[in-house]
């Protein structure tokens, strides 16, 4: 009764914070002063799909590093689309005292003044396009040239591609072969160039996964792709053809860069397109378009907001979380999923003597751990995207997997002759196993790599997701096209995949706990928690959109999971092999057996996190504690566990602890929030993905109906919010001394199920 008062109350105060208005995207700016050196001293621009990285020289120059989401080569790659070089003479930015350049929040946008001189370089949020407009208090030159990096045809032997670090290609014994772009004829004033993937790895995987049957199924996305840009300009004409030039003295300029990928049967039927795409986009006058832009930027930052203050760390936090959040926004709506190993951001590395033909021996094309998709990793992206709302974000992540689904149940009938589909951890765009972790002398059908062999538990984690979507959205065509075919197919699977055993409950043997525990694990903890989380939820859909007979199914395979596996700590830690102490503390096992552990996760707490069995107001939290105390990998960045765990375990101390440490692993370049490579790459898309799932559940928690409100909060930090909750639900409100005022649910009706705080 007294939290119920407390709640009326608060609802009747009026609200510090208008729940119409964000707080100031510009308190996020980013100002520097000096102009830079080189790719590692860039700024973040993009649309969702076309992104760029955009820096100064000492000389002035304006140089851009141009990327898009759906740029996949020949070798399935994840290329650049490449670099252009912007120069102005005499040049107003070089040799001045006084220079800024800003990265601007609220309008997506890099600025760089100097006096009256003023340069704007964006990526129109609703056109393939990037602006470069340039006003100069004299009057000056312009010359816009293409960098191109990817010359000539060249190949590289196994050691060599080992050196170079492409890790889906580094045990083939052929080695691998690189094709150049294509600079295409300059023609009205226009000059362009392209990617043409004239052939494609695909059928090769598909052989060397023993799948070659079903290639006349599924048609080849990579063959005869052809991705690149088109560069025009006001008053600007080819030179050549790969650089515009003014055509006289002006103080006023403006660039423009085109991006296109489709399939074509040729670069010069591709460029055709591209014309296409440049008429429409310019369509749109000028002003319309930078209205527009601006309008798309503005609703995006009123979705939801975060703002947190009280401290040093705690604004560095909140800065952090607005980051993470605008560099998801910038790679987030294209083609395919954000790379967790550098986004659209990455500017790559130099590679060892003799292993790349280019001339700098620098390849921006790089990253770490390769094309595929690793889910573990991945999906740190996408979680706080369902509290922020960022419903268009998350639609790239989840349609890869449907999309993928029919290769997927087509593979899983090829090998094991049953229903349903699975996803091993390390995935091509369109679903197949990562062709390194299959093995080049593999008889099949399973995995060569013991770290990736059975690592199957990611579909129950894209469906717990889709399950999430679902109940903030309410969205009956999602539930249909998306979630309910993923269900089917991954709930198939482990119905049919494994034999009974004991009382009839399945048996999931052979089988691994995430990478850590391989060969030996029975019963894994993240497979039977995960349907123990995702089948309950299965069942409580509305009844108008699932059947009977899928029901009653669900309802035998949830009855038929063997229980979760529970022990003892051994000298207050995880058990070796399961086997604790006979006075030790109960705790949450990874598997029903396993042996020694080779990696680094804690697979016994996705029990908590993503499955949310445990947790705050839920039963045997201290079970749940107890685990978490005794894990034998605390990981506090990049892909660990540790912050989520403690939010929803309510352990405020430790969650504030990591959330400063995940919001702090900056990287080696002058952006800070290209985070540092951790364990994956720069910058490490997964790190600044935890930190924002770390600080949504550390001021609220969402189970069924109920809004938990600062369930591990720290007491000296205030906050300015607004979050999403399920059943089309924002939350919004002031925090200070760990009391909330100016509280604003919507609907109102939902204020009965917010759980308030205990604020004596």
């Amino acid at each position: 009764m007294k939290a119920q008062i407390v709640l009326l109350l608060l609802l009747l105060c009026p609200p510090v914070l208008s729940a119409k208005e964000s707080p100031s995207a510009a308190t996020n700016d980013v100002n520097w002063n000096s102009l830079g050196t080189n790719e590692n001293d860039s700024m973040p621009i993009g649309n969702g799909d076309l992104a760029a990285n955009v820096w100064t020289e000492p000389n002035g120059d304006l140089v851009l590093l141009l990327a898009k989401s759906d740029a996949y080569s020949e070798n399935g790659q994840l290329l650049k689309l490449g670099r252009v070089r912007v120069r102005l003479a005499p040049n107003p930015f070089a040799g001045q005292a006084a220079i800024t350049q800003t990265l601007k929040l609220a309008t997506g946008e890099v600025q760089i003044r100097a006096g009256g001189n003023v340069a704007r370089i964006w990526a129109d949020a609703n056109h393939p396009v990037v602006h470069v407009e340039i006003e100069t208090d004299k009057a000056v030159r312009l010359e816009a040239r293409t960098e191109l990096w990817r010359t000539k045809k060249y190949h590289l032997n196994q050691k060599a591609v080992q050196q170079a670090g492409f890790f889906e290609w580094g045990n083939h014994p052929d080695g691998l072969d690189f094709d150049p772009d294509t600079i295409l004829p300059a023609q009205n004033n226009q000059v362009a160039w392209c990617h043409y993937n004239s052939r494609s790895i695909y059928p090769l995987v598909f052989r060397q996964e023993h799948l070659e049957s079903l290639l006349p199924q599924f048609p080849d996305p990579l063959l005869h792709r052809c991705f690149g840009m088109g560069m025009t300009g006001d008053n600007l004409a080819s030179d050549g053809d790969q650089t515009l030039e003014s055509a006289h003295d002006a103080k006023s300029f403006r660039l423009d860069l085109y991006a296109l990928t489709r399939q074509s049967t040729s670069p010069e039927n591709w460029r055709s397109a591209l014309d296409k795409v440049i008429e429409s986009a310019d369509a749109v006058s000028m002003r319309a378009a930078r209205k527009a832009h601006e309008q798309w930027w503005a609703n995006f930052w009123n979705r939801s907001w975060l703002h947190v203050s009280g401290s040093q760390a705690a604004e560095k936090v909140s800065q952090s979380y607005a980051m993470q959040r605008y560099l998801t926004a910038c790679a987030g709506r294209g083609a395919q999923p954000i790379k967790f190993n550098g986004s659209l951001f990455s500017v790559g590395h130099d590679l060892p003597d003799g292993v790349s033909s280019s001339e700098s021996n620098h390849d921006p094309d790089f990253r770490a751990w390769g094309a595929s998709f690793w889910n573990q990793n991945t999906r740190w992206i996408y979680w706080p995207l369902i509290a922020a709302g960022d419903t268009d974000l998350l639609a790239p992540w989840f349609k890869m997997y449907v999309q993928a689904l029919p290769l997927a149940k087509a593979r899983t009938q090829n090998y094991f002759h049953h229903d349903g589909a699975a996803f091993i951890e390390t995935i091509y765009f369109w679903g197949l196993p990562n062709v390194n972790d299959f093995g080049w002398n593999n008889p099949g059908p399973e995995l060569q790599s013991e770290w990736m062999r059975y690592h199957i538990q990611g579909g129950l984690e894209v469906l717990a997701q889709m399950l999430d979507r679902y109940d903030y959205s309410q969205d009956a065509a999602f539930a249909r096209d998306s979630l309910l075919p993923m269900a089917d197919a991954t709930i198939a699977y482990y119905d049919q995949h494994w034999q009974r055993g004991t009382a009839g409950k399945i048996l999931i043997s052979p089988a691994q706990a995430i990478e850590t525990y391989q060969k030996d694990a029975v019963n894994p903890t993240p497979d039977i928690a995960g349907l123990m989380c995702v089948l309950p939820r299965l069942l409580a859909l509305p009844k108008n959109l699932t059947s009977e007979p899928q029901r009653a199914w669900w309802a035998k395979v949830l009855n038929d999971l063997p229980p979760l596996p529970l022990g003892t700590t051994a000298r207050g830690k995880l058990p070796p092999k399961g086997v604790g102490d006979a006075d030790g503390k109960k705790v949450i096992l990874p598997a029903e057996q396993y042996g020694e552990p080779r990696n680094s996760e804690n697979p016994e707490l996705y029990a908590v996190f993503p499955y949310r069995l445990y947790g705050v107001g839920k039963p045997d939290l201290e079970l749940a504690r107890n685990t978490f105390a005794a894990r034998l990998f605390p990981f506090a960045k990049c892909w660990g566990q540790d912050g989520v765990e403690a939010a929803l375990l309510g352990l405020t101390d430790e969650a504030e602890n990591v959330v400063q440490r995940e919001f702090t692993s900056y990287g080696n370049q002058r952006f800070s929030w290209f985070w540092s490579k951790n364990s994956d790459w720069i910058p490490d898309m997964d790190n600044g993905g935890a930190g924002m799932a770390t600080l949504q559940l550390m001021l609220m928690q969402c189970d069924g109906g109920q809004i938990r409100l600062l369930p591990a909060w720290p007491k000296d930090w205030t906050a300015d919010f607004k979050l999403h909750a399920p059943f089309q639900t924002t939350v919004a409100g002031h925090v200070e001394h760990g009391k909330i005022t100016g509280l604003k649910v919507s609907p109102a009706a939902r204020a009965k199920d917010v759980i308030m705080p205990d604020i004596r």
